[in-house]
């Protein structure tokens, strides 16, 4: 694994509404590691996870870091945001966790590492490090799809104060302790009908094959724009940045055989 700049947990704002799922899991065990104990033993203090987070040490020179998990059950465990809010998402989605890895696992059995990881692989990561999960009326789903953000943020802001919204990957809320606008995160949408966080794992972990993630059932959402989320989108002029609210890429015409 490439080296990271370390960023202490103090710059974590606990209050921020994307950490509403977060905080009562989190803050206590950053708290912990803001006062000496080191990452690893904290997480596992815990007892929530069906892993033991190791120090980043005990990850052999030149094996696979999912490959490692899959083997040991160990997860190399650097100091900082990045590997913090994954112990976080390994305790609160064990099974959907346990799942990404048994298949990022298969796929370098398959292929290899290599240079190049693939559709499935690229989808893993995605999920894994960027994903969220979000439960809303099937008209806001459909729109987000389509990228039509006037109807997204505007026509149905109303049905947000319908909707879930929760943040699976470890990267994507290491970014927002910094926030920024062009932040987007890749969305998977959760059946209504699934009430508690642990059936939303087990949804999760059901639906994690090969087929379902190369055929990449994401939709991007640039989460600052959340109603309630950040402030500076309740001026409607917020939205109109295209270089962050995108327009949907037309389908590419192939050429007509002659």
């Amino acid at each position: 694994m490439a080296s990271r700049v370390i960023v202490p947990l103090h710059h974590i704002n606990w209050t921020a509404p994307w950490l509403a799922c977060w905080r009562d899991l989190g803050e206590p065990l950053a708290q912990q590691v803001l006062q000496g104990q080191a990452q690893p033993e904290a997480l596992n203090a815990a007892a929530l996870a069906p892993v033991r987070f190791v120090p980043q040490l005990e990850l052999p020179e030149g094996r696979a870091y999912e490959q490692h998990i899959f083997a040991t059950g160990c997860v190399p465990t650097r100091e900082g945001l990045h590997d913090f809010f994954n112990g976080l998402v390994w305790m609160r989605f064990p099974l959907a966790k346990r799942a990404l890895n048994r298949l990022q696992a298969s796929q370098i059995a398959q292929d290899g590492v290599g240079a190049r990881r693939g559709a499935v692989r690229d989808a893993i990561t995605v999920l894994d490090e960027n994903g969220a999960l979000l439960q809303a009326p099937d008209a806001l789903w459909k729109a987000l799809v389509r990228k039509d953000w006037a109807a997204v943020f505007g026509e149905l802001r109303p049905m947000w104060q319908q909707t879930r919204l929760v943040l699976f990957g470890h990267a994507l809320m290491e970014q927002l302790v910094f926030p920024r606008k062009p932040i987007t995160a890749h969305v998977v949408a959760v059946p209504e009908a699934i009430e508690t966080i642990a059936h939303w794992d087990q949804w999760l972990s059901d639906r994690v094959n090969a087929p379902w993630l190369a055929a990449k059932p994401f939709a991007h959402l640039p989460v600052l724009g959340v109603p309630g989320w950040w402030r500076p989108n309740e001026d409607p002029a917020f939205y109109d940045d295209a270089q962050v609210f995108r327009p949907l890429r037309p389908i590419p015409q192939r050429a007509k055989a002659h």
